[in-house]
């Protein structure tokens, strides 16, 4: 019986050290991304990725399922009791997030390492903590003092074509070691028609031409052989809203391709949007806080 434990002891310990390694770590984030209707819609670089690397259809965001907390949860690896973000607008009254960002915990490992956002909304500002980022883009280089209030531009968002056109420029001159990029149409058009309605697939369309350009861009410069890429989402969606606590705003997907990743390989471990956050540091050999609620998701990956 001590053999058997041992033995289990030695699986585990080795499972959770024995990670891939790759130089580069990108993760994207379709705002609104419902499983059920991402897989009814015209998203074929999005079904490609998840046909050559490791996916789930059934990982859950967490509660509220609402675009900040939900995104804070995927970047910081806690949950909202722990993160405190629990509003969902742009409020530079509030300050930034109190607990420490992935790209913050790879920083303090490796201070020089090349980090990004590139953010369809403002609103993740809240993440940007202090000497975090080489870059935060939103619609371009955004300085690390924000300008004064501005509702309209708080509130305006940036198309996920136009996201993926700066990541892809930007990536031929830099060579991340982390990057976000957000891409908000789907959401944008679920809450204008309805998650589900023909104008959100049409945006669905639109949305995995973006994903196409990241990925593109990562193969033209290079650096598909040492990048893996994590898709996922923040929440989806019913009638024309979410931020409830069922199947339908909970549900999204998570799907692995790239460096170390098993092939057409169907995810069995139950993925919580926080585990993508402690995923990229087991990637990258950072050190993951023993006080997170997120796990590798080490199912992905050889």
């Amino acid at each position: 019986m001590r053999l058997v434990f041992a033995t289990s002891f030695f699986v585990i310990a080795t499972s959770l050290s024995a990670a891939p390694r790759p130089e580069h770590v990108v993760i994207v984030s379709i705002d609104g991304g419902k499983p059920a209707v991402l897989l009814e819609s015209e998203a074929p670089s999005l079904k490609k990725m998840a046909g050559e690397g490791a996916a789930t259809w059934q990982a859950s965001t967490i509660f509220p399922s609402k675009t900040l907390p939900s995104h804070t949860s995927m970047l910081t690896g806690v949950g909202p009791d722990k993160h405190q973000v629990l509003w969902n607008d742009y409020m530079p009254i509030r300050g930034i997030a109190k607990v420490p960002t992935v790209f913050s915990l790879l920083r303090a490992k490796e201070p020089e390492a090349v980090t990004a956002i590139f953010a369809g909304k403002m609103k993740f500002r809240h993440l940007w903590q202090k000497n975090s980022l080489t870059l935060f883009d939103f619609g371009g280089p955004q300085p690390v003092v924000p300008a004064a209030s501005n509702p309209e531009v708080e509130k305006s968002k940036i198309p996920s074509q136009a996201v993926a056109k700066q990541f892809a420029e930007w990536l031929k001159t830099n060579k991340p070691r982390l990057a976000f990029v957000h891409f908000p149409d789907v959401d944008s058009a679920g809450h204008k028609d309805g998650w589900g309605s023909p104008q959100q697939k049409e945006a669905i369309k639109v949305t995995d031409q973006a994903l196409s350009q990241v990925r593109k861009a990562i193969e033209d410069c290079n650096l598909a052989s040492t990048t893996t890429v994590i898709v996922s989402a923040d929440h989806g969606g019913h009638d024309k809203t979410h931020g409830l606590n069922i199947p339908d705003d909970m549900l999204i997907p998570w799907v692995a391709w790239g460096a170390g990743v098993k092939k057409g390989h169907t995810i069995t471990q139950q993925v919580t949007t926080y585990d993508t956050a402690a995923t990229a540091l087991w990637l990258l050999d950072v050190p993951i806080p023993t006080e997170w609620d997120g796990k590798p998701v080490i199912d992905a990956f050889e």
